[in-house]
Order: C-alpha cells, then structure tokens, then sequence
C-alpha cells in the first residue's frame, strides 16, 4: 500500500511539474502582469517612521501618546545654532528672528545653555503643528534668513520626510553594492555563465512581487521597508539554487525539457521543506509585544513565499528557455574543497564538543551581560547624512533635551500649582512648564486667581465694568454662589476670565477700549498657544526638562520619582508620563519578555520540522544547540568590545539566525546521514563538508555582505544595527556550522542512532574498507565505483558499502576461494523483490522506479 501511495504521489508531482514547465509562456504572462501591478503600487504603501506606534496598547507611553493626540496641540519646534558669532550679533538675530512669519515664541538669553564659545542656541517655536506644510515653510524661512552663517538645526518638523529620503538614498547604494556581490557570488559558485540571469530574473520578480503587494497592509515600518528586499534576497536564493543543481544534474542524461520538469517534482519537495525553518523564525516575531515583530514577521514571511512562487512557476520555464545557453556556458567549478577543514575537524572530535559546549555557556552569560539600548539616540551609524550631522552637531553644542510630559486631571490648578513647585526642586528636574507657572501680564500667572478689583486694574477697566464681565462669567459658568455673596469678593483664574473675555468681545457681546482691546488682541495669541499645548478637555499637560540621560538605570528611576511626588496630588492610575524615556522604558520592559518568547518559539519550531525531517529526537537538539550558540555568541563580541546592542537588532536577528542559517547545520546533517550509510562516519564528516560547502558559501556570503554593506552604508542606526548584527550573527553561525557541528555529530551519532524512530535497519553490515570478499545479496555503496542491488560472487578492491545482515559476507583477503554453490547454499536467495525497508534508494518490484527512502546506518 505504501508503495502505491508512493507512486501516486511521484505520479501527481510530475502532472504539476510537466503543467508547469509546458505551461511556462502562460506563468510568463501572469508574471509579467503581476510585475506591471507591483511596479504601479510599490510606492504607494505608507512607511512609519515613528517606532512608538508599535508600543503594545496597555504600556503608558502609548496610552499617553493617544491623550495627547487627542487633546492638545504640540506646536513645531526647531533647535537652531548659529556658530561664529557675538553675543551681541546673536542678540541682534534672536530679535530678528522672532519677527519672521510663523514665528511665535523664541528663547535666547546670555545663560551657557544659549551662548558660549562664540555660539548661538535658538530654541523657536511656531505657530502651527509640526505636520503643517506651513510650518515647514517657517522653517525654511528661518534657515534662509541665516544662510549666510555657519547654522545646524534640530526639529522634528518635516522629520519623516528627510528620514525617508535619507533612507531611500541609502537603499540605491545599498541595492546596488548587494546587486554586484550576489552577480559576483553566483558567478564564483555556479557552474555556468548563463545560470547567473535566470537567478537574477527569478529574484527580481520575486522581490518586486513583495514590495508591490506591501500596500495591502496600508503601512509598514520604515524598519521593514529598507532590509526586507535585502533579506528576502539572501534568505531565499537556497531555494533557487536547489532547483538550478537539480536541472544541471537530471540534464546529464536527459533532454532539457525532461531534465527540468523532474527537477521540478524532487524540487518542490525539498524547498518547501527548506523554506518550513526561516518562516518559522518570521512566524516567531509576529508574536512579540513590540508590534514592529509581527510587521517584519509578516512581510518577510510573505517573501519567502513569493520567492517560492517565483522559484516553482517562474524559474523552470527560464530554465528551459536557457538551457542551451547554459549548455554552451559551462566552467569549471571554483569552490574549493575543503577537505582539509574535514580532516581537522575529525582531528578535533573530542576536543570540540567541549570548547563548544563552553563557549554556548560562556556566550549565554556573556550576552546577557551586554547592554543594550532603546533608543536611537544612543546608536551611531557608520555614515551621516546631513541632516543627520546637523542635530548632532546641536546636540553635541549645546547638549541632548530629555522632554517629559506629565499628563494630570486638569480641573484645580491649585494642585497643579502645587506639582510644579514639587517637581521644580527635584535634582533630576531642571524646568517645568504648565499654565500654574506661565507668566501672563503684570506679574500674574495665568492661572492665579484674580478678583474684579485686580482684573479692572490690569486692564484699566471701570470697577463697575469689571463687576458685570464678573456677574456675566458666574452666570455662563452657573456659579449662583458667586452672585448672592457679592462678586467684588470672587475670584476667577486669570485664564479663565481672559478667554471668557475674549469670546464674549468676538461675538459682540463686549466693547472694549483700543488700547485694551489691542492689549487683549496681542496677549490672545500667546495664551491661545499656551492653552492648545497645556490644557486639555480632560488633561492638563507639564513639560518637564530633565537631565538625565534619556536612557538608563538613573533615569528610570527619576520617572518614578516623578510619578511619586504627582501621585501626592492626584490618583495614580490618572497620571501618565510620556516621552522618549518612558519609550524607552516600556520597550526594556517588553523586551525581556519578547526575547524569551522569540527564543522559545523559534527553537520549538525548528526543532518539531527538524524531528519530522530526521526522524531522531537527538539531532535537533544538536542542531538547535549550536545555532543558538551562534547566536549568544554574535551578541557576546559587543560586551567583549565595550559597545552596546540596540535591542530591536536583537530580537530581529536571533530569529533570523536561527530560522534561515539552520539551513546550513540542515545540508551537512542530510549528507552526512546519507553518507555514513556506506562509509565510516569519519570520511562521511568530511565528504558531507565539501557536498555542502558551495550551498552554504553561496547564500551564507550573500547575507553575510548584505549585512555589512547595510551597516555601512546605511545613515539610519536602527538600520545599520540591525545590518552588523545580521553579518556578524551569520559569519557567527558559518564558523560553529563548518569547525564544531561535525565533531558534535560524530561524538553524538550514538545518540543520534538510539534516538532514532525508525526501527533498526536492515543494512547494518560494513563491508571491509579493502581486500576481497565473497558475499551474496544486498549491497550498497561503493566498489571502485557505485554498486547498489543484489550481488553474487566475489569483490576486490577499495570498498566503502554496507550489506543486509542477513546477507552472507566472507573476507577472503587470505587468498582462498569458496565455489559459487556454496555461496548459493549460504547465501539469501529469496526472489522476494519487494521494497526492503529503510532504504535510501530502493528498487521497487518491477526493478525500473527508484523510490527515496530513509537514510542507513552502518
């Protein structure tokens, strides 16, 4: 049964694969059409630049953030810095700047934290959000005004844009500089010239399938859209490879078309099987907290599977199309044997194991030691774009601003009042804004209280006048109290009655004065501002400057300090800090949670497809052991340098690693396992090493390139961390894959054997390595060539085989000779055909079907 199920199968695999390779100018069609669609929607996908919004919904800073998008108003701002200058030019230019439009508030004075060493520090603030097309115009202008100085600015006005174009320079060069390595790389391993443009054509359509299809999602992450081209890339030409060898070795002998539809058939078994580990690293990231996981996890899984696509219905068709070209194209092979890397590692078997077992330990320990970092401030990149070098040279001048927002129930501004007092002479705090401590005219706050008396003093009112506005305010406010007590004794915040004032001026309910209808004119726009950032529908809104890092142990603990002295004057489950510190805390909070849930899933999920590939309990382990040694190892060499590891880079390559270069530990494994079924396992170990050298050289280079030229090239640091920890991580995992997994699998094949599913089998025979024997039945392996099937008689020479047990062998490297019946009379003469068991390659009954079976064991 199992045998007819067997040929049902191999039957149906090659209906596809002969539907596919003869339809191949229709997939032609559907591809193109698919490109044409990809090329008209790639750019409309919409990038987010903003890594807060992946903040799970339940942390404060996300919470915060959505009240203060709700209800306030957070107006442009730029950091400006004119050097070379006097303080007496820079006095001039402060005063001029604050005339030019858009303007609203400007601060400079003659404190150090404005002017030292002949430079300027402008703090401007404009009069409209920062996302105004406007404001970006007010900047400029500003710019332009002091173009003829040496002048650096920070803002956030605009920062998107520059950010994204910055990035978008970057991803040319970038693209171009992995372009060039992978045509390099592909030339070097492959055996024809004219393999390189079906590869190329295969990926191209690949890649401009996923980026066409990103706008499904209606925005990724800026994260996301610079590295998943580069990833997808390195990550899936394996699969092409595959197929690409599996033409090339079927094409020996028979015609192209044959040749590249049962390519095909035992392709697509085997790629799918491939591709089952690296998505199940991306299937991992979608479960983290950080939502940036799931938005990496989701469209890197989705170019893996487009590459397939591209590899199943696109590729055959090129290949045959090629294959006379690649016929003609032929050179020989410049990968080199590694014969000798082999020889050491067997030379190594015992002592490997146990370096390697320390260092998984000591790597463990190690990179839990490393300190890693939130936010991108702290990162440096290898290359600076100028946008990027102007807010440094600011912050470098005149220092870094740690902004916090403290958002309170507004309602009684005697607390708040009272808060920033509290918060003022905390160490950590140097300036606290809220509307409590705003001057607004005379001396008064804006939100003091003041009574008809003071109110019609200050605006040069008649006392009686000042009493009615008072009368009218406790009428619209419901304040009866106020009226039958008298209103000469009531008192109302300065703000409150100012606004009220105002409104009632603007709907004509209220002459003024000219001279105090203008004062009251001038003074609107400011409180206006003041009110729209300060003073919410529900919130009232501090803005502290601290000086702390904006990261950190110390900080940390500021922010709870903070909270304690609001928590004194309001609930705590109502206050809410917000800024980059709070950021940052809520992803170090996340992250040791995300690192241990990606860990945990990615290691489960490569173990289970590795048990069901190998049928052993005992290789996963060994497998999975050495590449998460890789990987606590890559993250070891930043402690062991003295630098730090930006965490997102963290959870994005261990997934990465473990998902995509356990494809490396997976090809030597497989050939190994084959292997050792007809040769000592020792020349199995090194034959298994040269087999798989050219896959893992090929797409290990390329993904160790595209790491480091992203680190390289990339100005974004968050990018250019991600692309060192990716090259280290992947060279990381070459090195343990190549010098300490075939010791590992030569002490742990004992336990790769009783650990085994499959029951014990039938070939469990060696013949000797050399010398002559007489034998009758099953062999396989080697005999100054290949022989696998049934045999009588006698072998000389060098052999490397194994024979059923049942099997009759006799070395007769002595020199005598048995007579042919006595064989016959020995040996298993059953005419029993049928499939035997376990084996890799057996013939089925009719002695023509060669069907794939497990691997042996000698």
């Amino acid at each position: 049964m199992a045998k007819d199920n067997s040929k049902k199968d191999e039957s149906l695999m090659i209906k596809l694969s002969t539907f596919i390779v003869d339809k191949r100018k229709g997939f032609y069609l559907i591809f193109i059409v698919l490109i044409v669609y990809s090329l008209l929607n790639m750019n409309k996908v919409k990038v987010n630049n903003d890594l807060t919004t992946y903040l799970p919904a339940t942390t404060e800073t996300r919470q915060g953030i959505d009240i203060m998008d709700e209800q306030f108003t957070t107006y442009g701002s730029a950091r400006v810095v004119v050097c070379n200058v006097t303080y007496d030019t820079a006095e001039r230019l402060s005063k001029e700047i604050a005339e030019l439009d858009g303007v609203s508030m400007l601060d400079f004075d003659d404190s150090s934290e404005h002017y030292h060493d002949m430079e300027a520090l402008y703090d401007i603030t404009f009069t409209d959000v920062a996302d105004s097309a406007d404001t970006q115009e007010y900047l400029n202008g500003v710019l332009d005004y002091l173009k003829d100085y040496d002048t650096y600015y920070s803002s956030d006005i605009g920062q998107e844009e520059r950010d994204a174009g910055d990035l978008a320079n970057d991803m040319v060069i970038i693209m171009l500089l992995v372009a060039a390595v992978v045509v390099i790389v592909l030339l070097f391993t492959s055996t024809t010239y004219a393999e390189v443009p079906v590869y190329i054509m295969t990926f191209g359509a690949a890649a401009l399938l996923n980026k066409g299809t990103n706008p499904w999602f209606g925005e990724i992450s800026f994260v996301t859209n610079s590295i998943a081209v580069v990833l997808q890339l390195a990550l899936a030409v394996d699969y092409a490879i595959i197929l690409a060898n599996r033409f090339k070795e079927e094409h020996e002998d028979k015609d192209a078309r044959e040749a590249v539809i049962v390519a095909l058939s035992k392709a697509i078994p085997e790629i799918s099987s491939s591709s089952l580990t690296t998505v199940s690293g991306m299937v991992a990231m979608m479960f983290m907290q950080f939502k940036i996981g799931y938005d990496m996890g989701i469209i890197l899984a989705k170019a893996i599977v487009l590459s397939l696509l591209s590899v199943f219905f696109l590729m055959p068709g090129l290949l045959l199309t090629f294959s006379k070209a690649i016929d003609k194209t032929h050179h020989r092979n410049f990968v080199p044997k590694i014969t000798f890397i082999g020889k050491f590692d067997v030379a190594t078997r015992y002592v490997m194991p146990v370096i390697l077992i320390a260092g998984v330990i000591g790597g463990m320990i190690i990179s839990n030691r490393v300190q890693y970092v939130y936010d991108m401030s702290s990162l440096k990149s290898s290359s600076m774009s100028e946008n990027k070098f102007s807010a440094y040279m600011v912050d470098r001048e005149f220092g870094k601003v740690n902004q916090l927002a403290v958002l309170i129930p507004n309602g009684d501004y005697g607390k708040e009042a009272k808060l920033i007092e509290r918060l003022e002479i905390l160490p950590e705090v140097n300036s606290v804004m809220g509307l409590a401590n705003i001057d607004a005219l005379e001396g008064y706050k804006l939100t003091e209280k003041l009574s008809p008396r003071q109110f019609a003093e200050l605006f040069d009112l008649d006392i009686e006048v000042a009493d009615l506005i008072y009368t009218a305010y406790a009428t619209n406010e419901s304040d009866y109290g106020a009226l039958v007590g008298g209103v000469s004794n009531y008192e109302v915040p300065f703000i409150d009655m100012f606004l009220f004032i105002y409104d009632q001026k603007d709907r004509g309910n209220l002459t003024l004065q000219g001279d105090t209808e203008e004062m009251i004119n001038e003074a609107y726009e400011k409180i206006n501002i003041a009110r729209s950032q300060l003073l919410g529908e529900d919130y009232s809104r501090l803005v502290c400057e601290l000086n702390t890092p904006l990261e950190g142990d110390e900080t940390y603990a500021a922010l709870d300090r903070i909270r304690s002295a609001a928590a004194e004057y309001y609930d705590l489950e109502s206050i809410y800090l917000v800024g980059n510190s709070t950021s940052n805390k809520d992803l170090s909070d996340s992250f040791a949670t995300d690192n241990l849930l990606i860990s945990i899933l990615t290691a489960v999920f490569v173990m289970i497809i590795l048990l069901f590939t190998f049928q052993s309990a005992g290789i996963p382990v060994l497998l999975v052991v050495t590449i998460q040694g890789s990987i606590w190892i890559n993250f070891s060499i930043p402690y062991l340098q003295g630098d730090v590891v930006y965490f997102l880079g963290y959870l994005v390559v261990s997934a990465i690693q473990m998902g995509a270069t356990i494809d490396y530990a997976i090809v030597i494994t497989s050939r190994y396992m084959d292997l050792k079924t007809y040769m000592p396992i020792k020349e199995a170990i090194v034959e298994s090493l040269n087999e798989a050298f050219p896959t893992i050289v090929t797409s290990g280079s390329m993904m160790v390139a595209s790491g480091f030229i992203i680190n390289a090239v990339s100005s974004n640091p968050v990018v250019a961390a991600i692309g060192l920890a990716l090259g280290r991580g992947t060279l990381t995992s070459i090195a343990l894959v190549l010098l300490a997994l075939p010791q590992t699998l030569l002490i742990g094949d004992i336990i790769i054997e009783k650990t085994a599913f499959t029951l014990k089998r039938d070939f469990a025979k060696p013949l000797p390595s050399k010398g002559r024997v007489l034998m009758s039945g099953r062999i396989r392996g080697y005999v100054n060539g290949v022989v696998d099937g049934e045999f009588s008689g006698i072998i000389e020479g060098e052999m490397g085989a194994t024979v059923r047990s049942k099997d009759y062998v006799k070395d007769i490297s002595d020199g005598s000779e048995e007579a042919q019946d006595s064989i016959d009379s020995t040996g298993d003469k059953s005419e029993d055909k049928s499939m035997i068991p376990g084996n890799p390659g057996n013939l089925t009954a009719d002695g023509n079907t060669l069907e794939k079976g497990g691997a042996e064991n000698d």
